[in-house]
């Protein structure tokens, strides 16, 4: 069955946001980097300052050069995660199927919609025009059979900001555009086309050989064939609803000091300890994620060795990777951990009850403890390491 995939691209999202709320900042060009830094990368760039020769990625410093009256605004992870829950509700009301690749993009997948909204394409429209009205987001859209092509088409849309590529005519669409759109040509083998085989064109990769574009791509040559050719079987993936248990903290300064967060990481793993047990869940697996000052994020997942909810067991695992993924010298800012994939407790005997009694007695420690929390606060017991 063919499909009808709606790309929904909200250029420069972060600044396209806070202009909502600093109206000034419109018709300006705008940046986003981490301050106090002139070597800090630019994380965004507004349509205004790309045409005074600023671009995503350059050092901080070099862009205030190309472009003096630069406004350059800190990253605001959160505010712009609250806007694209705001946006995700929006886009939920059309279709079950919607996958957001990164802030300011999301897939829909309307195949067999047409009864409830009409075609893709007034689809694709009246969503733009809601954006619009309702949140004060200008939007590009792109309607085609899959993935790749309306992802393309959104990104090239004309003025009117809604590019449709009719069934069947995806080669000829892909066909006359730069080889570099295609996705998985990074820059040493876009530099290989450009310069060693003279190939600048998507149609003059799709006439190559498998042979010839193996050479270049090895085993992704049948891939990027495809692509060539407007083909990309992939599916919208909706987001992930599994069940959750995590904690997270915004520290009120700074610290970069390893026992210091260590004592943070040790908290937030003891009141995920207190949910795990009181709803009797078993995790296999755990993460973290991190957060510098200059907003570089580290994630870090993990499959327990053993499936418990006690904490002194599910420290040393989490300790374990936070160490190996903290090499910076940098501050950190933020800490989240996190336990998934539960399983009820058994009620099946062990064959080896030796450690039993010890293990009896920190449980029963454990379970003191969360009640005296639960009458007297989580404030009122800490355990050494987190004070």
């Amino acid at each position: 069955m063919y499909r009808h995939i709606i790309h929904l691209h909200i250029p420069a999202f972060p600044i396209a946001v806070a202009r909502v709320s600093q109206p000034e900042l419109r018709d300006r060009p705008v940046a986003v980097a981490p301050p106090h830094s002139e070597r800090a990368l630019l994380l965004s760039v507004s349509p205004e300052a790309r045409r005074e020769g600023v671009f995503k990625g350059m050092p901080l410093g070099k862009a205030v050069k190309f472009c003096p009256g630069l406004t350059v605004l800190p990253p605001d992870r959160d505010f712009t995660v609250k806007a694209c829950q705001v946006l995700a509700k929006m886009v939920a009301q059309y279709t079950p199927l919607w996958e957001p690749s990164r802030p300011g993009h999301i897939y829909l997948d309307v195949t067999g919609t047409y009864r409830l909204w009409g075609r893709a394409k007034d689809t694709a429209s009246r969503l733009r025009r809601e954006i619009k009205e309702h949140l004060c987001l200008s939007g590009m859209v792109g309607v085609a059979g899959n993935k790749m092509v309306s992802s393309i088409a959104s990104w090239i849309a004309s003025s009117e900001g809604l590019l449709d590529v009719d069934h069947g005519q995806e080669s000829s669409f892909m066909a006359p555009l730069k080889a570099s759109v295609l996705p998985g040509i990074g820059h040493v083998r876009r530099k290989i086309l450009l310069e060693e085989l003279n190939i600048f064109l998507v149609r003059e990769v799709a006439a190559l050989d498998i042979g010839t574009l193996k050479l270049v791509f090895g085993q992704q040559a049948y891939v990027i064939h495809q692509r060539a050719l407007g083909i990309d079987p992939t599916p919208v993936y909706p987001p992930r609803m599994e069940p959750t248990v995590a904690e997270e903290v915004t520290l009120p300064q700074d610290e970069n000091d390893d026992e210091k967060l260590l004592g943070i990481l040790y908290g937030l793993v003891e009141r995920c300890s207190h949910q795990l047990s009181s709803r009797a869940l078993l995790p296999r697996k755990a993460g973290l994620i991190f957060r510098y000052t200059d907003q570089e994020e580290i994630m870090r997942q993990i499959n327990l060795p053993r499936m418990t909810f006690w904490d002194f067991d599910l420290y040393a695992p989490m300790e374990r990777i936070f160490l190996r993924a903290c090499r910076r010298r940098v501050r950190v800012r933020f800490i989240k951990v996190w336990f998934q994939d539960f399983s009820p407790p058994t009620t099946q005997l062990s064959l080896f009850p030796a450690r039993a009694p010890l293990m009896e007695k920190k449980a029963l420690a454990t379970q003191a403890l969360n009640r005296i929390r639960e009458r007297y606060g989580d404030e009122v017991i800490r355990y050494g390491r987190t004070a």
